[in-house]
Order: C-alpha cells, then structure tokens, then sequence
C-alpha cells in the first residue's frame, strides 16, 4: 500500500504563455528524468494582478508529475528556459494514488539518460 511518507510525489503547476513553450519545458523535464509525464492544458484564461494593472492572458497549464526531490532540478529548468520574467511554479503533495503509477513515477525518475 502507498505511503506517502516513503516518497514524497509532487504535482508541479507552471502555466505557460503558448503550448509551444509547454511542451518545450514538458519535454526537457521528462528527457531529463526530473518529471515522469507532463501534461498539457491548452485554453485557460488567466486574470491576475501584475505592476499594479490588472491583466487577463490566454495560457496552457502544465501539468508536471515529480517528486519532491526533484523541485530544485525542475524549478531550475523552467526558470532558465521559461519566457515569464515570474513563472508560476507551485508544487503541491500528492496525498494518495495508485500504487502502480506511483511506482511507474519511481521508475522513471531513477532512470538515467
């Protein structure tokens, strides 16, 4: 049974201002092991505050299925590749799963290139 003490799964938010630069991102991050899968969300409208003007963007979301310790490797690429001068990238815990896929996320992290 899963333990989410033994290996802490994350799910990495990032949005992204086209699919372009998602699945540029997605790809580094799963060819590099620091992500298993990535998914692609294309269609959200964002509305948030930025320099005191309230603004209103079309993006994608990404979808970034990790580990915790992982973030550092996967923060780092998406800072130095993403186009945003602040990208979004909040991390959250994943609390439970299916035990195969979660093993799956296990085996793909380990794997080296």
């Amino acid at each position: 049974m899963f333990n989410p003490g033994d290996h802490p799964y994350q799910l990495i938010f990032c949005t992204c201002p086209d699919q372009e630069v998602a699945k540029r991102l997605a790809t580094l991050l799963v060819e590099n092991h620091h992500a298993a899968c990535a998914n692609i969300v294309p269609g959200l409208t964002s509305v948030y505050r930025w320099q005191g003007k309230i603004e209103t963007d079309s993006e994608c979301l990404l979808l970034i299925k990790s580990r915790a310790d992982h973030y550092p490797a996967v923060e780092q690429i998406i800072r130095e590749q993403h186009p945003y001068e602040l990208p979004e990238i909040i991390a959250v815990t994943i609390g439970n799963g299916l035990d195969g896929y979660l093993r799956w996320i296990d085996e793909e992290l380990h794997q080296q290139s």
